[in-house]
């Protein structure tokens, strides 16, 4: 029973749904992808620090991933990094 379950929780993972991320959103993710810091993107889209973190905070909670690297792996898929094929990331 107990491999049923961690099968199930698998495929639950792997059908995984996102939520769209809104225009400013994506922005910003593309900007994380390209490694700028929370304070990078703010003074380079005239921003405040609290709120590019309150931007990751909503990218975090809608793609339901809170680590970079899955981050940039989120964004290569999703065509927001250039020069990334995305065939390259599964």
């Amino acid at each position: 029973m107990g491999d049923n379950f961690a099968i199930q929780k698998y495929e639950c993972m792997a059908m995984k749904q996102y939520k769209p991320l809104s225009n400013k959103e994506t922005e910003i993710l593309r900007l994380i992808a390209e490694e700028l810091t929370s304070a990078q993107i703010a003074a380079l889209k005239g921003l405040s620090i609290r709120t590019v973190e309150t931007y990751r905070k909503r990218i975090n909670r809608k793609t339901g991933i809170s680590n970079p690297s899955g981050l940039f792996k989120y964004a290569v898929k999703n065509g927001l990094v250039k020069g990334f094929f995305t065939t390259e990331i599964e």
